[in-house]
């Protein structure tokens, strides 16, 4: 179970019946909160709405607004992601970065880079701003400079999120950054019941990053989970 808290982990009071209902309501209210807090501008609505049509999910904007802090904590110019979407996720790193950064960004639907394109340009970013890439994540990666990023954001398929963080290491200079979109799986890396691969798969991502001595660690609860490590 990859150390997550059980229900019976838990040491926390338990509280009466009603105060725990208001708890709960206040705990919601204060996640969608902090998951508006940074305003969407109309390109990003835009996008939204292009990877709605596409049947893509996008990141939350809570996550957005954290990879736009991760980019400018790390003072990035150079960033690579996997996985472009309609370009939600560009668009947030994009404005956390440098001005003079470019984003690699990765996709195995060219279709889908075309919309992210119109994206960035509907968001003010010149084209020389990003790199468009398609392929398979695997194929690609390898082809990336040593060293040469500094941070790496994965959101293609979690089955291989493995893979992406041993290329992760790789391409990030020490101080860089990866983060991992998605590790709660609606919920279901955290339940004790019989999951599908793709949740195993996540857990052990999970316990290999929090136990690497490569890494310093952090698991977000925004969006659907975004576990953050800097390469030491």
């Amino acid at each position: 179970m990859c150390g997550f808290p059980t229900p019976t982990d838990t040491v926390t009071p338990r509280q009466p019946r009603g105060q725990e209902r208001v708890i709960t309501a206040n705990r919601q209210t204060s996640w969608a909160f902090a998951d508006a807090y940074v305003a969407e501008d109309e390109a990003l609505r835009w996008a939204r709405d292009r990877a709605r049509e596409a049947g893509l999910r996008s990141v939350s904007p809570g996550t957005g607004a954290a990879l736009r802090l991760l980019a400018a904590s790390v003072d990035a110019k150079a960033v690579a992601e996997i996985g472009t979407g309609c370009g939600v996720s560009g668009i947030h790193l994009l404005h956390g970065m440098r001005p003079d950064g470019v984003l690699t960004t990765v996709d195995q639907e060219p279709e889908h880079q075309q919309s992210a394109r119109q994206a960035f340009r509907e968001a003010g970013f010149a084209g020389n701003r990003a790199r468009f890439i398609p392929g398979p994540a695997l194929d690609v990666l390898p082809r990336l400079a040593d060293s040469g990023y500094d941070l790496v954001f994965c959101d293609g398929d979690r089955q291989e999120y493995q893979d992406y963080l041993a290329e992760s290491l790789r391409l990030l200079r020490p101080g860089g950054l990866v983060a991992f979109e998605g590790v709660f799986a609606n919920g279901r890396t955290v339940d004790s019941g019989p999951q599908p691969t793709e949740v195993l798969r996540l857990r052990e991502l999970v316990r290999t990053v929090r136990e690497s001595q490569e890494l310093v660690s952090s698991l977000l609860p925004v969006g659907d989970g975004l576990l953050c490590a800097v390469k030491r």
